[in-house]
This record gives structure tokens, C-alpha cells and sequence, in this order.
């Protein structure tokens, strides 16, 4: 039996302690962990090591490297188009990837948008593509590769192989209150990415009550270290602070959300989500070699919408077919004249993934209908009686505990208060140094 380089214990001590880790040293941790041999107990005395203490910018470099090692990499080399990507960090009605992957892949280049399931507020993109009779997220590596090249795009699951500690990683941090850890989102966010072999990648890093670090400082820092990871890779990177104070869009949940992107295709849809889809497709475009590309002409002629009906069908789904709908509805009205001048996200995520929206725990089903509508959005006039938002579920039993997430979530002032949405959508770029 071969002896092991280092003891674990030595360097848990070392982390506990504010010290650093040499390259050898997080090598061979990451892959004693992806073998075994380092085991969950003391992988999670680790990660809380490094939740209390933070790393050095080498160290998360050396992390993210040994994430990626432990799996296969994806290879684009052989397709004739240039590969760009985006990452969100997620947040609440953020169905973002719906419109921009086809918009991008309608200009010729190739989006390998390697997607989740939702967990907790936030939903999963698969999920929402999930609600199209017949769609199916999981693709053979060949159908993922031939799609490219036809298609354009592509969102689909990850596979199992691409950066398989991360995975053991992620679901050890869900359960030990690791999760909020620069360190460790950067290094498991960029480790996927960066396997996945594309040659240019856009983030979308938010900010504010419904995003995953609510604070803008410390999303400008995961969003600077994302950045820095991804150019030492040799990965072309961009990162957009964007704002999570007030829900993306009018639409959260699922079926509601597929709508609605549709809707921004079609060259309608929302301000909001028409501005952020049009800022990612430029950035993403830019890095893919055409920085004049006409965004919103795609929209408008339809371009971008055949794109969509493509990748849909090329994945057994039906783009014609109904969409499921909630068997119960609610709606909550204005109790008098003013303006909407509140609507916090957070509350509104929780509300949806208790109408069944989202799941607690990644083997619960996801309904699909589930969701809630919105009919207001912060600095519209309303009238007494005026619908605010509707709530859909399955079973009425849901409203109960869904209003009561959202109690004092929302707020009718007087015209000339001010309207308290977080600022501009868009706040911040942050490009290598």
C-alpha cells in the first residue's frame, strides 16, 4: 500500500490556524477526497477552515486546478465554430439562459451551457426547460458536440465526469453551513467552467436580497476572483455585477418562467429581462470576436426564435406544445391607490419554492405549474383592487404558507417616495486586470 504524502489532520491544523497551503499540499487533498481516503468528517473541518479563514489568491488557483484534474475535460477544438459560455450566480425569477443561448448561437457561435437543478430559492435551469413536454436535459457527449456544430446551442446537464470533487465538495458544503464562502463558490463555479472547454466566459454575478451574497462589496470580490481564475486558465472572462433587490422579470417559478423567455424571442417580454439578456449576448458576443453585433435585430426578426425552436427539438421537446398550468390560483390586490414602491426578491423566491416551484432536497419533484405571476413591479402606479400578483399551485393548501413568506415583503407608498429597488440592474463590469 503507498504511503501517503502528507497527513490531513496536519494540514486542517494548518488551515485552522490562518496558514496557507502549498500547491503539493491541495493536490493531494482534493484527490485523497475524490478517492476516499480523506474522509467527509475531516473534508468538512477543511471547508469550515477555510469558511472562517479565507485562502490566498494562489491557493484558490491551486484548488480550482485540482478540481478540474480530478475529472475529464470537454475538447471544442474540433468544432468550426468560436465556444463562449455564461454563468449566473442565480436568484429569483433569473431565467436568463433561456434567451441569451439561442440569441448568442443565432450569430454563429457555439453556447455549451452546461446547466443545474435548483436548490432552495433559486431555480434550476433544467428545471424550467423541464416543463416543455418531451425536453430532455441529459445528451450523450456525441449529441452534445453534433448539436453544437449544428445548432449552436446547447443546455443540457453536466455530466458526472467534469470536475467530480466539486460535486462531493458542493453537497458536503450544503450540509455543514459552508456554502457562502468566496473561496469555495469561485473555485467550485470555475473548476465546471473551465473543464467544460470553452474558449471565452461571461459572468453574471448578483447582488441584493434574492442573490446568493447579498452584499455588493463581496459580490464584487467573487466576482473579481472568478474573473482572475478564468484568465489564469486561459479563459477569456467578463463579469456583470448585476442587481437581485426585486425579482427578474414578471414570472417566477418553471412554466411561467419558459413563457416569458419566449416572450423576450419573440422581441417582447419585459424591460428588465430584454436589458440584461441584450448586455450578456454583447458581452458573450464580444468575446466570440464580434463586438458589433446587432443584439436586438435578432430579437426583432426572429432569428434568435428559430434558434430556440432548434435547440428544443433537437432535444425531443415539443416548442408548439402547452405549457403546464397551476390547478389553483390566488391573487393578491392593492388594498389602496399609490405606487408600488417595495418588492423584495428573497421573500418572493420562498414563496414560490413553497407553492412547489423549487425542492428542499435534490431527489424532491418539482411542479412545474408551480409559481407566481407578477402584475406590478416597483415604481408602477396601482389602483385599489388592482391585482399586485397571482400565486399558482396544485393544491390551494400552498397559499397559506406562501403569503406568509411574503408578508411586509412588498409596499404601496405615496407618489414622490422613493422606490426602494437597489439601483440600476446593471452595476458594475469587472474584466481581468
Amino acid at each position: 500500500m503507498a504511503v501517503e504524502p502528507f497527513d490531513v489532520v496536519d494540514l486542517i491544523r494548518t488551515k485552522r490556524d490562518g496558514g496557507t497551503l502549498s500547491t503539493p499540499q491541495i493536490d493531494w487533498l482534493i484527490d485523497a477526497y475524490t478517492r476516499g481516503y480523506v474522509a467527509d468528517e475531516q473534508m468538512s473541518a477543511m471547508a469550515m477552515a477555510i469558511f472562517l479563514n479565507g485562502m490566498a489568491r494562489p491557493e484558490i488557483r491551486d484548488l480550482t486546478l485540482a478540481m478540474i484534474a480530478s475529472g475529464e475535460r470537454l475538447d471544442f477544438s474540433g468544432l468550426s465554430k468560436p465556444t463562449v459560455d455564461k454563468h449566473s450566480t442565480g436568484g429569483v425569477g433569473d431565467k436568463i439562459t433561456l434567451p441569451l443561448a439561442p440569441l448568442v448561437a443565432s450569430f454563429g457561435v457555439a453556447v455549451p451551457q452546461l446547466s443545474g437543478r435548483g436548490l432552495g430559492h433559486t431555480g434550476g435551469t433544467l428545471d424550467k426547460l423541464e416543463s416543455i413536454p418531451g425536453w430532455r436535459a441529459k445528451l450523450s457527449n456525441e449529441e452534445f458536440l453534433a448539436q453544437l456544430e449544428g445548432v449552436g446551442g446547447v443546455i443540457c446537464a453536466a455530466g458526472s465526469g467534469l470536475a467530480p470533487a466539486d460535486g462531493k465538495l458542493y453537497a458536503l458544503r450544503d450540509t455543514t453551513g459552508t456554502v457562502e464562502c468566496i473561496p469555495l463558490i469561485a473555485s467550485s463555479i470555475m473548476s465546471k467552467k473551465i473543464a467544460e472547454g470553452t474558449a471565452a466566459l461571461v459572468l453574471d454575478v448578483k447582488f441584493g436580497s434574492g442573490a446568493f451574497l447579498q452584499d455588493p462589496a463581496r459580490s464584487r470580490e467573487l466576482a473579481e476572483t472568478m474573473v482572475q481564475l478564468g484568465t489564469d486558465a486561459g479563459v477569456a472572462t467578463v463579469a456583470l455585477l448585476t442587481n437581485m433587490n426585486v425579482p427578474l422579470g414578471l414570472a417566477i417559478g418553471n412554466a411561467n418562467e419558459v413563457r416569458e423567455s419566449v416572450e423576450v424571442l419573440a422581441g417582447g417580454g419585459p424591460a428588465d429581462v430584454v436589458e440584461l439578456t441584450v448586455a450578456l449576448a454583447r458581452e458573450m458576443l464580444a468575446l466570440a470576436g464580434q463586438p458589433d453585433a446587432d443584439v436586438e435585430a435578432a430579437l426583432r426578426d426572429g432569428r434568435a426564435m428559430d434558434t430556440w425552436r432548434a435547440m428544443i427539438a433537437a432535444q425531443g421537446g415539443d416548442p408548439d406544445a402547452g405549457l403546464p398550468q397551476p390547478a389553483e390560483t390566488h391573487t393578491v390586490v392593492a388594498d389602496r391607490d399609490g405606487v408600488l414602491v417595495e418588492q423584495q426578491a428573497l421573500p418572493f423566491g420562498i414563496a414560490a419554492w413553497r407553492l412547489g416551484a423549487g425542492r428542499a432536497r435534490k431527489e424532491d419533484p418539482v411542479d412545474h405549474a408551480a409559481g407566481i405571476d407578477l402584475h406590478a413591479k416597483p415604481g408602477d402606479a396601482v389602483t385599489k383592487g388592482q391585482p399586485l400578483f397571482t400565486l399558482g399551485a396544485s393544491d390551494a393548501a400552498r397559499f397559506e404558507r406562501a403569503l406568509e413568506a411574503l408578508d411586509g415583503a412588498y409596499r404601496i407608498g405615496e407618489a414622490g417616495d422613493e422606490v426602494s429597488d437597489g439601483g440600476p440592474l446593471i452595476a458594475g463590469r469587472v474584466t481581468a486586470e
